[in-house]
């Protein structure tokens, strides 16, 4: 483990931290689509995966600022999201019920993923890593939107699994 004695130690940890925990839902997202009863549903999984490649992509690209080059650092907390979430959809549940614990668990992954990107983006603008922050940021608008689009789901999903 490495010593952390700058913030821009921190800031490349922490991206190596988000670079795997993106990597890792590139393989858990698929998952999820599979598991979805609603269409509306399986296509926000399957559009937020090709979202995801491009997020790897741009912290590839955030990692160009640090002068280091893009390594995984695993992330731990993505993975017990990731745990949780296969743990849940291992579960005997109605197909609307499943539908609104799909939602649930991708809303988790999501605030997890935004609160991290706004803190890289805060860091990359105090040291300066003017590309960073444009790269991060898109990720993280794009998370947020995500996270409406799950609630605008949630409504419905919510409803089926109430009756």
């Amino acid at each position: 483990m490495a010593k952390l004695t700058t913030l821009a130690d921190a800031f490349h940890d922490e991206l190596q931290d988000m670079y795997s925990a993106e990597k890792q839902l590139t393989k858990a997202i698929p998952k999820m689509a599979k598991k979805a009863s609603c269409e509306k549903l399986t296509k926000a999984f399957e559009d937020h995966l090709e979202q995801t490649k491009t997020h790897v992509q741009r912290v590839e690209k955030a990692f160009e600022d640090t002068g280091k080059p893009a390594k995984a650092k695993k992330c731990e907390a993505m993975a017990g999201l990731i745990t949780e979430a296969e743990s849940m959809m291992a579960e005997d549940a109605d197909p609307e019920v499943m539908d609104a614990i799909l939602i649930a668990l991708a809303q988790k992954v999501e605030h997890y993923e935004i609160a991290t990107y706004g803190t890289l983006c805060t860091w990359a603008e105090q040291l300066g890593y003017r590309n960073a922050k444009q790269q991060l940021g898109a990720n993280m608008d794009e998370e947020e939107k995500a996270d409406k689009h799950l609630t605008k789901l949630s409504k419905a999903a919510n409803a089926a699994a109430k009756a």
